[in-house]
């Protein structure tokens, strides 16, 4: 039994993942900002800049970093103040712009739409080579709802400097779905593309098992009998083939190596339990260990509750 209880205390939300350093300046920042004096301020900057600064061209691990930087620090003074007192920083630049989009996500709408447009620019416009810049443009051009042929431009950019971009791949999908800007048969065009193009273990392969959980959640928000029966939507075919896809792939050690590879591998335990599946389950929920994201766990109510409850079950063959 104290092991057993071990196990859970040790199930968490990690936003870092498996990236220890990010995780240690999320908990530098914890505790350097409680005073909110100038000398924290610049001493939290200087530790996001040294984070920032480390392998440079890996633009993988710089999207994973801004993004979850980004989203602790939504609300935030410090990444305007960066940017402010340092405008020739793209780091500054780049955060401050995510930050913006994190904090437009969470209220529906942008502060400031044309500034963090401006942001965004003048970041790309001194770090021609980066995507990150470009990245947070397209989903401010997704809040904004902007023309098709305005947002595929963008997204044009970003591809032309990182080909498989994890999140500007998921800003696409989303931005062409039904609820925003586009139809359920654009979306179907936009992962088979996708899958007849993408590496195996590209950044972007959880595209099209997270199209099936946005399929597979408008059911269940549909209430009524559809939803007591959403389970079978992981029966028909495309859904089925995405499946065993990442079951067959995603589980041999080493395969998955991007940053957010651990969020991809929560994805599949979602869906495989999802789909009934439980025994395969088992073995993904091994290699997360208790390394839990908000999303797709937290459509059942608080998401570690809802992991620990679901790997406790599929773990027991129940």
């Amino acid at each position: 039994m104290a092991f057993l209880s071990s196990r859970r205390r040790r199930v968490r939300l990690a936003p870092e993942l498996d990236d220890q350093d990010l995780g240690k300046l999320l908990k530098s920042l914890v505790a350097t900002t409680r005073t909110g004096t100038i000398a924290t301020s610049e001493l939290c900057v200087a530790q996001m800049s040294r984070l920032l600064e480390q392998e440079p061209g890996d633009w993988d691990r710089r999207g994973h970093r801004i993004d979850v930087l980004a989203g602790y620090l939504a609300g935030s003074h410090l990444p305007r103040s960066w940017a402010t007192r340092e405008p020739r920083s793209v780091d500054a630049l780049v955060l401050h712009a995510w930050t913006q989009v994190a904090q437009g996500r969470a209220q529906g709408r942008l502060e400031d739409p044309a500034g963090t447009v401006q942001t965004c620019l003048r970041a790309a416009e001194l770090a021609p080579e980066d995507p990150t810049p470009w990245v947070a443009l397209l989903a401010v051009a997704r809040l904004e709802r902007r023309e098709q042929s305005q947002v595929f431009g963008v997204w044009n950019e970003v591809l032309a400097r990182d080909r498989w971009n994890r999140e500007a791949y998921l800003n696409m999908l989303a931005y062409l779905s039904p609820n925003e800007a586009g139809s359920r048969i654009q979306v179907l065009e936009f992962v088979d593309t996708l899958r007849a193009r993408m590496p195996a273990n590209a950044a972007c392969v959880g595209t099209e098992l997270t199209a099936q959980v946005h399929q597979y959640h408008a059911i269940l928000d549909r209430g009524g009998l559809e939803a007591l029966v959403a389970r079978n939507h992981w029966s028909h075919a495309m859904a089925t083939q995405a499946l065993d896809r990442a079951a067959h792939t995603w589980t041999q050690p080493g395969f998955l190596r991007h940053a957010k590879a651990l969020a991809d591998l929560n994805l599949l335990a979602y869906s495989l339990v999802a789909a009934d599946r439980r025994a395969e389950a088992r073995a993904v929920f091994e290699q997360i260990g208790g390394v839990v994201t908000a999303w797709p766990w937290q459509a059942g109510g608080n998401p570690v509750a809802e992991f620990d409850q679901t790997r406790q079950r599929s773990m027991a063959g129940l």
